[in-house]
């Protein structure tokens, strides 16, 4: 990416999701990437509003990192980390840029949580307690779709959700945060949170990653309750 195109990182504010954005994003740059030779105006129409759209995608980035650490420089230095480890672009397919993006952002913030607080990523001690509402780890289990998700997180409800992560424990906003938002499967998330999140987090395994999901879709759906019953009465 060159600085030219590079996304205004000091003054991210999270937008409400342009999937139209994205999705043309995603068109325009598989077809330079046909392999096929192009001519120079070809190459210019296809590059015309990039800098807008390379925003909404940092601006995502952002939105998942102050998800994780908070708003604020931090958040900033961890989409700047998560643009250059993980060379998107060198990514022949720009939706596996994206998804490069947000795993290499996911374990530089593991790894932060764990600077901060030694102790808020640690391995829950033996085996997983089976006490949530919710039996499947998926997050339609909460009576939401991954785009609804999507569109709370970055729309008119964003104060809310953000209200509602800031108060669970680190260790369940994180874990539903790489699972739910990140989409990041269990297998990965528990890996993550092993090798980056300190000594106390090598203990870390699926069994438990899909446990703790489970209690933060329970108090996701709980929120949603909460909110329905709120706007009908």
């Amino acid at each position: 990416m060159t600085e030219s195109n590079a996304p205004r990182l000091n003054s991210l504010i999270p937008q409400p999701p342009v999937h139209e954005e994205a999705e043309v994003f995603s068109r325009r740059m598989g077809g330079l990437m046909d392999g096929q030779p192009k001519d120079d105006a070809t190459v210019s129409q296809a590059l015309s509003g990039m800098d807008e759209m390379l925003d909404v995608i940092a601006a995502g980035l952002y939105n998942l990192a102050s998800m994780l650490v908070g708003e604020g420089e931090e958040g900033v230095q961890l989409v700047e980390t998560a643009v250059a480890d993980a060379e998107v672009s060198a990514c022949h397919d720009p939706l596996t840029g994206r998804q490069s993006s947000r795993r290499a952002l996911c374990r530089a913030a593991v790894a932060m949580l764990a600077q901060r607080d030694p102790e808020c990523l640690a391995a829950p001690a033996g085996e997983p307690a089976r006490g949530s509402c919710i039996e499947d780890d998926e997050l339609e289990s909460a009576g939401v779709s991954r785009q609804q998700l999507e569109d709370m997180i970055a729309g008119p409800d964003r104060g809310r959700v953000r209200q509602w992560l800031a108060k669970l424990p680190v260790s369940v906003r994180t874990v539903f945060v790489l699972r739910a938002v990140a989409g990041i499967s269990t297998d990965e998330t528990a890996a993550i949170l092993a090798e980056r999140g300190g000594p106390r987090a090598a203990g870390w395994q699926p069994d438990a990653v899909r446990e703790v999901f489970r209690q933060g879709l329970c108090s996701l759906a709980s929120q949603l309750f909460h909110a329905a019953s709120t706007r009908e009465s």
